[in-house]
Order: structure tokens, then sequence, then C-alpha cells
């Protein structure tokens, strides 16, 4: 091939080049789209692509992809999920219908807050009676038997027999027959049976007996008040001492219900609360009751506080040592600004709702929390009258660890501060002018960094004294910000 045929091969060669170029060039100034976007509109099922953002969530996006100072490639951003100043995010009405989000308003109403806790049924103390004789004797006949049985007041519980009743009857009856009142009697004589006759006559006063009309040598004791017999210890013949309880008696007409309430809750209880009474023999049934004591002590190893309630029980369906549920209203009837319980999500340290700023944006809103009700909460910073806050929506459950990522982006600067990692690096150069410093450190795992080079703050220069350039290295540092990490302490290899 002769000369002048390569130097016109060449000529050709660079014309088609530069034809090429310029309709690439022409085609890419007249807004078609760049070489890779088709595949990303596609991925994202549809949405147009806006921009590509840093990974590091610093303030830096790209129209196309790109990969940072450390290889990491851009994140793309999609029409409807870009953020604002804000930090709300924007879904589309089909997503919302999609998602099933529900809203509700923030309102000012009436809670019906309660304390609950649980009690037993107790019998009340100051109805209870008991039959007790106040001299030694034997038993000789039973008129009620068993334990269990009703009694009404005056009703013959039981006939004893007693010595000592019967040498006190002789003896008045000796003491009121001496005639001693006749002309000549001895005057000592005369007092010492008057003596007599006046302690016999106390001493059956002390006995509850009435000597006035003499007093029987069987004794029947009648039943001090209305009520059913929780104790015998009697059968007939047997010997009983003086102050031995016979029978023990209970008024069950009205029964007290002694409940436990924790440490914290002690502060909203008052006396005169009203509360409701729940057993689980009658779970249809709610027993209307009032707090009418609370205990002075607290047992340090439940930490709880003793608290009564007074409940009437003519029918007699609730029976001593029952189980008891007991809810004590103690809202006052003043209204509070409140949203619906299922609106607040609860993540130990702090309290956020999601508020609706319309056109289909939902932001994060920290909020303070005051007393709960049975379906509402109330909210005490945060929110006013009117706002609209997402009570329902299925992306919560669906999503559990998306949204506690989204939550730990929303968090204050104190709680990002406190995320500390570790690493193991050399370091490369010191600035001593910006306080920072460039360091190659090995695969970060928890970050999920690869190995690389790259500049970190010094929490303070005090952190890097006495350490050289090319020195080995393991160093602690925090993450203060998107993007923003600051080295706090540095340990030297081999120190």
């Amino acid at each position: 091939m002769s000369k002048t045929t390569l130097i016109t091969l060449g000529v050709a060669a660079v014309a088609v080049a530069l034809g090429v170029g310029y309709w690439a060039g022409a085609k890419v100034s007249r807004g078609d789209t760049p070489p890779g976007t088709e595949a990303a509109v596609a991925d994202a099922g549809g949405k147009k692509l806006l921009y590509y953002r840093n990974p590091m969530g610093l303030p830096d996006t790209s129209p196309v992809p790109k990969k940072d100072s450390m290889g990491m490639d851009y994140i793309p951003v999609y029409e409807g999920d870009e953020p604002d100043d804000s930090g709300a995010v924007k879904v589309s009405p089909v997503r919302v219908q999609t998602l099933g989000v529900k809203t509700a308003l923030a309102e000012e109403k009436v809670l019906d807050a309660a304390v609950r806790t649980v009690g037993r049924i107790e019998v009340d103390e100051r109805a209870i009676a008991e039959v007790a004789p106040k001299f030694d004797g034997w038993i000789e006949k039973l008129f009620v038997s068993a334990v269990g049985d009703p009694v009404r007041r005056g009703q013959p519980l039981f006939s004893v027999y007693s010595p000592e009743l019967v040498s006190a009857q002789q003896e008045l009856a000796i003491a009121e027959s001496l005639k001693l009142d006749a002309p000549g009697a001895d005057p000592a004589a005369r007092e010492n049976a008057q003596r007599l006759a006046a302690a016999t006559r106390e001493r059956l006063k002390n006995w509850d007996m009435n000597a006035a009309g003499g007093v029987p040598r069987r004794l029947t004791f009648s039943s001090p008040a209305n009520g059913v017999v929780l104790e015998k210890k009697a059968v007939e013949g047997m010997r009983f001492a003086a102050g031995t309880t016979i029978y023990r008696i209970a008024d069950l007409s009205t029964v007290w219900v002694i409940a436990d309430a924790y440490e914290q809750d002690l502060a909203k209880l008052r006396v005169g609360q009203p509360a409701t009474v729940t057993v689980d023999a009658l779970p249809e049934r709610r027993f209307a009751a009032k707090v009418s004591y609370l205990y002075p002590t607290l047992n340090a190893r439940t930490r709880t506080t003793q608290l009564r309630l007074e409940l009437r029980n003519a029918d007699g369906l609730l029976r001593p040592g029952m189980f008891a549920h007991v809810d004590v209203a103690i809202d006052a009837g003043q209204a509070r600004l409140t949203v619906p319980g299922s609106a607040v999500i609860d993540t130990g340290a702090r309290q956020v709702v999601l508020l609706e700023l319309g056109e289909g944006r939902y932001k994060p809103q920290p909020v303070k929390i005051g007393v709960r009700g049975s379906d509402a909460v109330e909210i005490l910073d945060g929110l006013k009258a009117g706002d609209r806050v997402v009570v329902a929506a299925n992306f919560l459950i669906d999503a559990e660890s998306n949204l506690k990522a989204a939550l730990a982006n929303f968090s204050e600067p104190d709680a990002a501060a406190a995320k500390s990692y570790s690493a193991t690096g050399t370091l490369d150069a010191v600035d001593a002018a910006t306080h920072s410093v460039t360091v190659t450190h090995q695969p970060i795992a928890a970050l999920k960094w690869p190995a690389m080079t790259m500049d970190f703050n010094l929490a303070s220069p005090e952190v890097v004294a006495g350490v050289a350039p090319g020195t080995p290295m393991d160093f602690e540092f925090e993450e203060r910000g998107p993007g923003e990490f600051a080295i706090t302490r540095i340990t030297p290899k081999g120190r």
C-alpha cells in the first residue's frame, strides 16, 4: 500500500471520530438521558430519578452516578422520596392507601385515666364480733354447729355450765338471805354480809351477768350481731378457759378490698377517689367502690403500699379471699390535649408521633407525654390542638427495622454523639490549624466501611499529643453528625 493511500485512510478515520463525537455531544446537549439512567429508573418502578446523594450524609449531590473520595457509591434519590429541611418524608396518595395509613386529630378531652392494680376481698374488720366467755366452764349444748352458718343478733349459739358461776350464785343467795336487819343483830356481821353481796354482784357484772333477777344454773350465749360464722372452736362437752374465743362472727354486707399500689403511683392516689372492682368469678359484674384509706407504710421488698377500698355486698356475691382487679379513677374531669395511644411511638428514651404536614408529607415529631388513659395519651409538649397524627400504618410493623433507622436519624445531637466506634490504623498526617488528622484504617465492620484513607476531626488537640505521623495505632472515634467523625482517643501500638 502506498504512502498516499495511508495518509488518505488516516484523514478519513479522524473525520469519522470527529463526527461521532459531535453526534454524542449534540445528543447530551439536547437533554437526552445519560447512559445507565434508564436502568436506574426502571429499577425504581418507573419513578423519576432526581439525583444521587452522598453516602456519608454530606450536603453533596450529583446528577450522575459517582463515587466519593473513599470509593463509596452515591445513593440514588427518586421522586417522592426526597427529604426536606424539616426532616419530613413524602408519601404518594397511592402508597398511603396501600400502606393503610390512618390519622386522627390531637384534641382536648377528659381522659378516663386510672391506676390499675390487684388486690383481694377481705372482711370488714370493724364488723367482726367474737364470743368469748370471761369464766371457765363446759359447753353443754350447741345451737349453731357449723362454720358459714348465717346468724341473727340475739340468736342462741350455745349453753354452758360453770362451777364458778354456780358458786357465785350461791354466795349471793346466802348473803341476801341473812336476816341481819333484826334488832340486836351484830353490826359487824351485817357489814360483812353486805360486803359479800356487793362483791358477788360485782363479780357477776364483770362476767357480763345480770344478777338482778338471779343467774340460771345453765347459761345460754347469743349472737352479738348479724352475720355468718367465720370460726367455731366449740364442740359439745368441751371444757373452755376464760377468754377462749368460741365463735367468731362477721357481717359481710360491707367488705374491704386490700390492694397494692406501686410506689410511682402514690402521688396520684388520695382518699375518696372512686374505683371499680371486678372479680374473676363474676367477670361481667363491675362493683363500685371508693378509696377509704392509704396505709402509711411501704413494703420494701415489693415497693408497694396497701390501699383500702370499701364496697357494699348486700347480695353476698363477694367472698373474703377472692382475687380482685381494681381501677382507681384519677382524672378529676380536667380536659387535656390528647392523641390516641397508637399514635405514640415509644423508643424508651423518648416518644415520637408522626405528624401529618399535608400534601402527603409526614414528619416525626418528638413529644412529651403525661397521663395515659385506656385509649388515649395526654400530650404535654410537642403538639397543639388540631394537629393531625398517624395512628395506624402497616409499614410501622412490616418495616420495623427501617422505622428504627429512621427514628435514629431524628435523634438529638447528644444521642448521636453517644455512638462510639473502635478501629485500627496508621496516623498519616496532622493538621494543627484545622484540628484534624489523616488516617489509613482497617475495615470497620460496625459502619460497613472498607479499608481506606480518610480525614477525621479531633475531639481535642491533646488526643494526638506525642503521636508522630507514621505511627500504627488503635483509636476510638464518635459520630457527631452526618459525615462528621471525631477521634476521642489514640493508643499507639506497643504501649
